[in-house]
């Protein structure tokens, strides 16, 4: 053995747990120890861990929404109030959708994590369209405002209603325009690792939409209608 060979570090076989399939993805969890004898963490654990600081700025940026919407709740310029604008029914129905979307959300990840291309498709597809129900709901309740002359510009309070629930919005619009590519992922390439890791920001993002919701639901819907 030549002093380079010496020197160079030996090279286990859990190095490249792609070549592994599912096994390989056992042991780079078993290694991914953080800095010491197991290496440096897995890219599982460090995507995982970027993309959390990503939706903790996304969390401050909707606290800023809702802080102003909490200021300028009783700033109706002397138009309607959320008891006189809001539908409880429509409301609870668009929650409802969201945590069944969710719910299926989860279901798509233990599917993930048997490998079964089919239940993985099937609980996603049963996502986005829970996810849809809830985009179609919302936006017939902004139509219905616009139309009865209630829109952003009528008043402070409406500003900021349509600003918080409209981002909200935007971001389940995003995300099921993600879970599409998703969906076409997985159909393709399988349970690459890439994709797994993918897979694993994409239920992070969706969960905390759900947590988002239930805030405006408490804050802007039951408070705002006085229930």
């Amino acid at each position: 053995m030549t002093a380079t060979e010496a020197l160079r570090p030996e090279r286990r076989p859990f190095d490249d747990p792609y070549k592994l399939g599912r096994a390989g993805d056992l042991i780079e969890r078993m290694y991914a120890r953080g800095h010491g004898a197991g290496g440096p963490a897995s890219k599982r654990v460090v995507v995982g861990f970027g993309f959390w600081i990503f939706l903790l700025s996304d969390i401050v940026m909707f606290s800023c929404f809702f802080a102003a919407h909490a200021v300028l709740q009783t700033a109706t310029a002397g138009g309607p109030s959320g008891r006189e604008l809001f539908d409880p029914g429509r409301v609870a129905a668009q929650t409802a959708l969201l945590l069944l979307s969710t719910f299926a959300c989860g279901l798509a990840a233990v599917a993930t994590e048997a490998r079964s291309q089919r239940w993985t498709q099937a609980a996603m597809l049963v996502t986005g369209l829970f996810g849809a129900g809830f985009l179609a709901l919302e936006l017939q309740e902004f139509l219905g405002l616009i139309a009865a002359g209630n829109g952003p510009t009528r008043s402070a309070f409406l500003s900021s209603f349509f600003a918080l629930v409209g981002l909200h919005g935007l971001h389940v619009t995003a995300g099921l325009l993600w879970l599409g590519t998703m969906m076409a992922q997985v159909y393709v390439k399988g349970f690459r690792p890439t994709v797994l890791r993918r897979l694993v920001c994409y239920n992070l993002f969706w969960h905390v939409l759900d947590l988002i919701w239930v805030a405006i639901f408490t804050i802007v819907y039951l408070i705002g209608a006085g229930l």
